[in-house]
């Protein structure tokens, strides 16, 4: 909808209302504007009112002239604008007119987008802050204030809830291209990552939430509305709906630390859906939790055995960051998820990871690398695809580890070591054959380091 507005000099230091009717089923409304006669000084401010009797009921926020668009919905809304559904009815632009000069007018345009989706909700980032393809690196699992995280205090006295601004700008010093924040079953921090976006224009913050049930925690990602997560209740029976809910949202779901044991030092922390969940309708498992790489919690087992079920779940590690000021806790970036996408946006991180084209980098390094292709004829993929292979045939699989001198190459087939092979440089590459038996399997790596531990985590390769 676009509404324009002729302003004459008789309307300095006065108000003008611009209405425009919102329809039954909008979830969310964007509002892009500018106007003519700047160069002579002239100056609007803007603001908006919804339906309403009084000022208070109608009054959705006043950006003066400081922004030359803004968005709002039920979850989230450009600061200077307050989150808030988006009933139908008549909706005004309240006008400002600080300044017009005489003999001047000013010609006033404003586009006005709806968007009836239920699923996703406007992004908090609508262009990308990169456009090209590349490895992306980032924490796919923190808290802050929002939930359970804390910190010390700024006086060191006390413990406080930690601030989001604190995590992010740990993020952004280590150099993530983009971060999580997955609060425990609560979306309150993603009016304030839209507030913060503009500021850190280099690290993309994708809001998301911690599905924390007695049976399980899974994160969503790109998800901004409330869920509810009551699984076990006559609303949420099990886990299935949880999972059926998330999805119609628009959201990627992950299990989490689903080896991790639950008991009073951690609530249902342990993957234990009864009735089982129905894994079609998850998208990724967090093998790496923290530090716990190479100890009895990490998640590889569980991610494996569903792997040879069928499920073709993308691998990811996330810190799972609580408080960003101790040095005993865990650090974020540590580990860091490397994907591949098409750009760096919230779309392009979330459809890199489904499409699984991702390692862990273990140790949360910025320059450590694994790459892998397997051809066969005109067909080549790469990690998350999917090779047709007939029966005797071979498949040349094509590795490449950068930044790990003296380590290892561990191929593993179907969940078991087929092969090693040494890395003697920084940068190496090393091929490898696989011939068809007729039946289907799955190849992927793992890298270890010089002191043989497991330093990269290689998602799979399917051959049918």
């Amino acid at each position: 909808m676009v509404l324009r507005d002729t302003i004459p000099d008789t309307a300095f230091r006065t108000y003008r209302l611009l209405p425009f009717e919102v329809p039954e089923g909008v979830k969310a409304v964007e509002i892009r504007f500018d106007y003519t006669g700047r160069d002579a000084r002239t100056t609007i401010d803007v603001g908006l009112l919804g339906p309403g009797e009084t000022f208070d009921a109608e009054f959705r926020g006043w950006s003066g002239g400081n922004k030359r668009s803004f968005i709002l919905s039920s979850s989230d809304a450009t600061p200077s604008y307050l989150a808030s559904p988006v009933q139908p009815g008549r909706w005004q632009l309240l006008l400002g007119v600080p300044n017009i000069r005489k003999g001047q007018t000013s010609e006033f345009t404003a586009q006005v987008y709806f968007q009836r989706n239920d699923a996703h909700g406007l992004p908090t980032q609508p262009e990308p802050l990169r456009a090209e393809a590349g490895w992306y690196r980032g924490d796919l699992h923190m808290h802050s204030s929002h939930s359970d995280g804390s910190c010390a205090s700024k006086s060191g006295t006390r413990r406080v809830p930690c601030p989001l601004f604190l995590t992010l700008d740990a993020a952004a010093e280590r150099g993530l291209d983009f971060v999580a924040v997955t609060e425990h079953n609560t979306n309150s921090h993603v009016k304030e990552l839209t507030a913060l976006q503009p500021y850190f224009d280099r690290t993309l913050l994708i809001p998301g939430m911690e599905m924390t049930t007695f049976q399980g925690h899974a994160n969503a990602f790109n998800l901004r509305e409330p869920l509810d997560f009551r699984v076990g209740s006559q609303q949420v029976p099990d886990w299935n709906s949880l999972l059926t809910r998330a999805k119609a949202k628009g959201a990627l779901v992950s299990i989490n630390h689903p080896r991790v044991p639950t008991g009073e030092a951690c609530m249902g922390c342990g993957w234990s859906p009864q009735p089982a969940a129905d894994l079609s309708l998850v998208q990724a498992v967090e093998v790496v939790n923290g530090y716990d790489v190479d100890s009895p919690t990490a998640g590889i087992p569980f991610w494996h055995e569903q792997l040879q079920k069928g499920h073709r779940l993308t691998a990811i590690g996330g810190s799972d960051t609580h408080d960003i000021k101790s040095r005993r806790a865990a650090t974020v970036g540590v580990p860091t998820t490397v994907v591949y996408a098409r750009e760096l946006s919230v779309d392009g991180i979330v459809e890199g990871i489904r499409a699984g084209n991702v390692f862990i980098d273990t140790a949360g390094t910025r320059d450590r690398k694994l790459e892998m292709t397997a051809r066969h004829g005109q067909s080549t993929v790469s990690m998350g695809g999917e090779l047709r292979l007939p029966l005797n045939q071979p498949a040349t699989f094509t590795v490449r580890v950068e930044q790990i001198p003296d380590g290892s190459i561990e191929v593993i087939r179907d969940g078991a070591i087929a092969q090693r092979s040494p890395i003697p440089a920084a940068t190496h590459s090393w091929s490898f054959e696989e011939t068809s038996d007729g039946k289907s399997h799955w190849i992927r790596i793992d890298v270890r380091d010089a002191d043989g531990k497991l330093a990269l985590i290689g998602n799979p390769i399917y051959l049918r």
